[in-house]
Formats: C-alpha cells, structure tokens, sequence
C-alpha cells in the first residue's frame, strides 16, 4: 500500500468490540490519500459497494507514487501509475480521479497540504471523506510512512478548514465557497476501528481494481500478482469479520463532525 518499501502490513490491537455499519444517508464522498494504490489496498471494496448503490465517490492523491518502483525513474513511474491509477478508479465505478502534485515520499504536513485538500473538498462538497491511517504506527511494530501520516492527519484537519471562510480566503478568491457539510470522516486501514462495511458485494472488483497496478506490484514481489492480491486482500477483510456478524468487511474508523 503506498510504496514498494513497505512491509506487509498487519493490524494489530483490535478490541472484541462489535463494528457498527457505516452512515449509508449521503450521496457525495471524497477520498483523499498519499499514492497510487493506497485506496485499492485499503477499500476498494467498500467502494465498489457505494458506487453500485448509486453514491459518487472521487478520488484526490497527494502524488503520482513517482518514488514508488525502485527500477524506474521518476519521470517514468509517475505517468505509468497515474494510468495505473485512473484504470482502477474505473473498475470500482470512479471516473475522477485527481492529482495534487506534492512531492512522492516527502510529503510535509503543513499549511500548503491542508490548503490543498481543503479546497478538492470545496470543489467536490462531499459528505463523506476517506482517508489512511494517520497514525504512527499500523499497529505494535509496524511503523507507518511520513506521506500516510502527513496526508491522513491533514485531512482530517481539512475537513473543518474548508468550511471556515477565514481560514485560506484565497479558495474564496478563486470562487470556491466554503462547504461545511462534511459529516464525517472515515479512516481506512486503522488500528482502532469503529465501523464497517461488507466487504462480499465489492470484493471480485476489488481484485481487479488492485491488479490495475501491475508495475507497481511487479516492482513489489516476485509472486504471482493474482495470488499476491488475493491473498492480501481476502486477509484483510476477514480480519475484521468476527466484528461484523461473521462477513468479510472493509473497517473504517468513523469521525464524526
């Protein structure tokens, strides 16, 4: 999920808690992560689910993942998983997917991210925004990266700033008006959390939207990329099972606003 230098990532510190369902009462989502492929890692199912049901979901990534293949240059990789990108956004029924341009693996959590976050939720006034895990860690020992830490916490941040006309004026300047209607924010891939969606509906796609990356899964494993996706994604979803009434799911940790 992000880029090749990641470890195989297991959850860890869950609670025997039951997961409630996810708020279903929206029709505009945004997601918002660091790299190609963090969100067919992380929820792609859940949002297969969605776009089926007839909501809109878009997505926003902070970079192109142009650092993400150890054997390809930069100016190379960074169009290949753009395409990468957009081709699995298609499966899973999202035609817009968009580009910030930070810097791939040097993301810095500051002022000019949360700007430009706040204002992708200005231009798509969403009800729903989805994130990464912000967090240092994905559970223990599994250190989590500075883009997913810098995107994720920014995000949730941004989902105030763009309904607060005074802070960024210039996105009024520019004729975007502020929207305070994001209800909540739910975060993919966390070690604490708090809802779910199942996973059954949108799982198949969820394959294909994940095998749509297929130099960067080259560049990660020497493994057959069919069986290396489904096996990190049918784990993923049972992991969370015995909290939902036994189904695979997609768990989020839900904020609510």
């Amino acid at each position: 999920m992000g880029e090749a230098r990641h470890p195989n990532r297991i959850l860890r510190g869950m609670t025997n808690d039951q997961l409630e369902t996810m708020p279903s009462d929206w029709q505009r989502a945004l997601a918002v992560v660091a790299h190609p492929d963090d969100l067919e890692y992380g929820c792609a199912a859940a949002v297969a689910a969605w776009t089926d049901a007839g909501k809109e979901v878009a997505y926003v990534l902070a970079t192109r993942g142009e650092a993400g293949i150890d054997g390809l240059a930069p100016a190379t990789c960074g169009p290949l998983r753009e395409q990468e990108q957009r081709a699995s956004a298609a499966v899973v029924g999202v035609d817009t997917v968009e580009f910030l341009d930070h810097k791939d693996g040097v993301i810095e959590y500051g002022i000019a991210l949360r700007r430009d976050i706040a204002a992708a939720i200005r231009r798509h006034r969403p009800e729903l925004v989805i994130t990464l895990n912000h967090r240092d860690t994905w559970g223990n020992t599994f250190w989590n990266t500075p883009d997913h830490r810098a995107v994720g916490r920014a995000t949730l941040d941004a989902a105030a700033d763009a309904g607060n006309r005074w802070i960024f004026p210039e996105l009024t300047e520019q004729g975007l008006e502020p929207w305070n209607g994001v209800r909540w924010v739910a975060v993919a891939g966390s070690t604490s959390p708090t809802h779910a969606v199942d996973a059954g509906p949108g799982f198949e796609r969820s394959v294909r939207s994940l095998l749509e990356h297929q130099a960067y899964i080259k560049g990660l494993t020497d493994e057959d990329p069919e069986a290396y996706v489904r096996t990190f994604l049918e784990a993923n979803v049972q992991r969370s099972a015995d909290r939902f009434g036994g189904r695979p799911a997609v768990a989020f940790e839900v904020f609510s606003r």
